[in-house]
């Protein structure tokens, strides 16, 4: 690990992940009708705001000054446009972050509900879920921080810790860390195709011919929803839309970038090794969880807006119980952590986002400090 051991004895390892255990079995034993009832009610929530922001924008029009042209009408016009595209905006963040991450994590599936299945569910976002689900639920959340296994760290675009290679291009990293933020869901719909190992020469480009005609089908059918069927409707106003639904996109993925950002980089956060979990136990995989995830400190309508990753160590511990039920279980989880002397990193949005951006301007660059003669460069940590 990139930071001092940990001195738990396996004992107190396997304690530590009985503690767990015991608050997953509770917790995934008690879902019922309340829970039921709470993902239906943000389903049909985010469907409203979809409706009403994308009425408000196409409705604009109506306000446009060509159409009205008295005092004023251009702050009307863009007033209700304005309004129209926070609203979708508000939409797309509920339905990728609350809803459809959660629900392809199979956190619902229990149900029954052939509507709410992580099998069928296909979200609002140019990457197929399918595709989603294996980058995800599979890579990501297995090797949670190993360096060389988690691909979530960097994206294969950022040097987020000095134990990984530096290359000339993380110089630019600070740009492509706001391209990164402002295309996020093209980011991840290309994550799995590991394009820097194909630069490499590790992985043929004709290897990704079929994940590349899924992309290219899924993002073709939201380009056509966002960027030609509805701007359609407004006619002679067609840019107007365009552009609307353009910014929509960029607030939720602005706002995704931002979460998982600080779900998963901030300081204090720690990686692994191969060699680290080579032995590693489930009681360990509770370790390690605890160890790379971060928690964001907010209100009621901050968790739900993030999808309730505000508690990724939660989420990591947990990943398919239901996203409201973390809040209930993270007091438990803290108090665990601080008895057995371990990190339970919480924090500000401020604070997890500063520390992050301070690491991806640090090591766009190969920090180092002279070494002894006859020894090898020590990186800075």
């Amino acid at each position: 690990m990139n930071s001092s051991p940990i001195r738990l004895t396996p004992a107190e390892l396997e304690e530590f992940g009985r503690e767990l255990d015991q608050i997953r079995d509770e917790v995934m034993g008690s879902r019922g009708q309340a829970d039921a009832l709470y993902i239906r009610r943000i389903i049909k929530t985010q469907r409203v705001l979809a409706v009403l922001g994308r009425i408000l924008i196409v409705g604009s029009v109506l306000a446009h000054p060509d159409l009205i042209p008295d005092v004023g009408s251009w702050a009307v016009f863009l007033t209700v446009i304005g309004l129209g595209t926070l609203t979708l905006g508000i939409a797309k963040i509920l339905e990728n972050m609350e809803i459809g991450h959660n629900v392809l994590h199979g956190q619902w599936d229990w149900m029954r509900d052939p509507d709410i299945q992580s099998s069928t569910w296909e979200w609002d976002n140019v990457c197929p879920s399918e595709q989603w689900k294996h980058s995800h639920n599979v890579l990501h959340h297995t090797w949670t921080n190993v360096l060389g296994r988690d691909r979530d760290i960097g994206y294969g675009l950022l040097r987020i810790f000095p134990s990984q290679p530096w290359h000339i291009i993380n110089v630019f990293q600070p740009v492509l860390n706001v391209m990164l933020a402002l295309f996020f869901e093209w980011g991840v719909a290309f994550h799995d195709f590991e394009l820097e190992n194909v630069v490499k020469g590790k992985r043929r480009f004709k290897d990704l011919r079929p994940m590349m005609r899924q992309v290219l089908a899924k993002s073709g059918r939201q380009c056509a929803k966002d960027y030609l069927v509805y701007p359609l409707l407004a006619g002679p106003y067609f840019f107007y839309v365009l552009a609307a639904n353009l910014v929509a996109n960029v607030i939720r993925n602005i706002w995704a970038y931002l979460i998982i950002f600080c779900g998963h980089f901030p300081k204090g956060v720690q990686t692994f090794s191969i060699a680290d979990v080579a032995q590693e136990t489930r009681a360990g995989w509770y370790l390690r969880q605890l160890l790379g995830s971060c928690n964001i400190k907010g209100g009621k309508i901050f968790h739900i807006l993030s999808g309730n990753l505000s508690f990724q160590i939660e989420h990591h511990l947990f990943p398919d119980m239901p996203s409201h039920r973390y809040q209930e279980v993270a007091p438990r989880v803290r108090a665990i952590a601080h008895r057995y002397g371990l990190t339970y990193n919480s924090h500000s949005l401020t604070r997890q986002y500063g520390t992050t951006l301070l690491r991806i301007l640090r090591h766009a660059f190969p920090s180092t400090v002279p070494a002894p003669i006859g020894q090898k460069t020590q990186e800075v940590a």
